[in-house]
């Protein structure tokens, strides 16, 4: 496997895990909190979870096709800016900075999907 590769699976598995793993370990109770400060309604937590796993799935399995991953990667990127700026609104700023960190994390993943993929 070139360096690329290496880097490329690396900070995917480190984004993926920022994305999906705190709606598995945090108190459930915290989460709902939030969402319910948010003024989302409380099926969303719910969604959330379900679609970040489609999404991680999409980006991990080698063998799905390139522009379902696109879409994944569009969706996470909307998720964490949107994240950023609800919890900005609602939380303050130092806790809306929180999301960019794994969006930050995601964007380089990007890079190297697009590098390793489409470029010749």
């Amino acid at each position: 496997m070139n360096k690329e590769k290496k880097i490329y699976w690396t900070i995917t598995i480190i984004a993926m895990v920022l994305i999906v793993l705190p709606s598995y370990f945090a108190p459930r109770e915290y989460l709902e909190e939030t969402i319910r400060r948010m003024e989302f309604p409380s099926y969303f937590g719910l969604e959330l979870d379900i679609l970040k796993i489609v999404g991680a799935v999409i980006i991990l399995v080698p063998a799905i096709p390139s522009m379902f991953k696109e879409w994944s990667y569009v969706g996470f990127g909307i998720l964490l800016l949107s994240a950023s700026l609800a919890h900005w609104l609602v939380d303050g700023i130092v806790k809306g900075i929180a999301p960019l960190v794994p969006f930050a994390i995601l964007s380089v993943s990007y890079y190297y999907f697009r590098k390793l993929n489409y470029t010749k």
